[in-house]
């Protein structure tokens, strides 16, 4: 298992519209995967553009295809500005 964490920009007009989407989304992909996702913004905005991330903790193998199948369904990209930035992190496993 990985954690997900996927940022992208969102202009601020497009912000409230979004955000029920994206939730949306995540309740869908919680109920169907038991993958609690987590959406988050960094404060602030520049020249009219959020940052906003989702997590995916704990996230099963194959989930990235799954997320990508409900951003389009979501139809996300609409109101987002530029490519979704996917990073993935995994727990360090111990030497002992």
């Amino acid at each position: 298992m990985a954690d997900l964490y996927i940022y992208y920009r969102v202009h601020d007009n497009h912000a409230a519209l979004l955000a029920p989407r994206v939730r949306a989304m995540q309740e869908l992909l919680a109920h169907d995967n038991q993958v609690a996702g987590q959406l988050k913004r960094r404060p602030g905005s520049a020249a009219s553009l959020q940052t906003w991330m989702e997590i995916y903790p704990d996230a099963p193998d194959g989930f990235e295809a799954l997320l990508a199948a409900e951003v389009v369904a979501a139809k996300l990209t609409e109101l987002t500005v530029g490519a979704r930035h996917t990073e993935i992190f995994m727990d360090l496993q111990s030497c002992a």
